[in-house]
């Protein structure tokens, strides 16, 4: 695959993954009371952490979607977002294996939700795909219109190396014999 469909691709994946950030926090920072008590939905924390992390979360999530979007430290804001999806994919994991029927609490709300299990496999399609969408962005945060681009400048491929760079014209004097050196 060529460097230029794989910075189209990282692209997309950055659009995407970031503008779920964005949406997903930006709806839960109007009511951090919400967030805390989606967070104490799963009974995966201590209680004592529980506020903290209910209350943070959507803050990181704008922020990571933010860097996201913009294509700004993108393989640092790549890792993060992964981590977060791999602990929701185990959260969400987690109250379906316990029998649990809450509201994922993913883009607001939380809670007891009596239809819960029926979407608890789209919502882990939905982070897997997400995931991938951020592995691959640590793998290659290189992309297209990034403000990372302003900053380092593209690494030459093996192609452009100087050390792998063909003479433009060999003199005879430049050829040897085997066994003359």
């Amino acid at each position: 695959m060529s460097t230029a469909v794989k910075e189209w691709i990282g692209l997309v994946a950055r659009l995407l993954t970031g503008g779920v950030w964005i949406v997903a926090g930006a709806v839960k920072l109007p009511d951090p009371y919400e967030s805390v008590a989606a967070v104490r939905a799963y009974d995966l924390l201590p209680e004592a952490v529980v506020p903290t992390v209910g209350q943070l979360l959507p803050v990181v999530e704008v922020v990571i979607g933010l860097a996201l979007v913009l294509g700004l430290l993108t393989r640092g804001a790549s890792v993060v977002s992964a981590v977060l999806f791999v602990a929701f994919i185990i959260g969400i994991a987690s109250v379906w294996a316990r029998g649990m029927t809450i509201d994922c609490g993913c883009f607001g709300g939380g809670g007891t939700d009596p239809d819960a299990a029926s979407k608890y496999p789209w919502e882990i399609a939905r982070d897997t795909a997400l995931l991938a969408a951020s592995v691959y962005l640590v793998a290659l945060p290189r992309t297209r219109w990034a403000v990372d681009n302003l900053f380092w400048a593209p690494r030459p491929g093996p192609d452009t190396s100087p050390d792998h760079a063909e003479p433009d014209h060999v003199e005879p004097s430049d050829l040897t014999h085997e066994g003359e050196r």
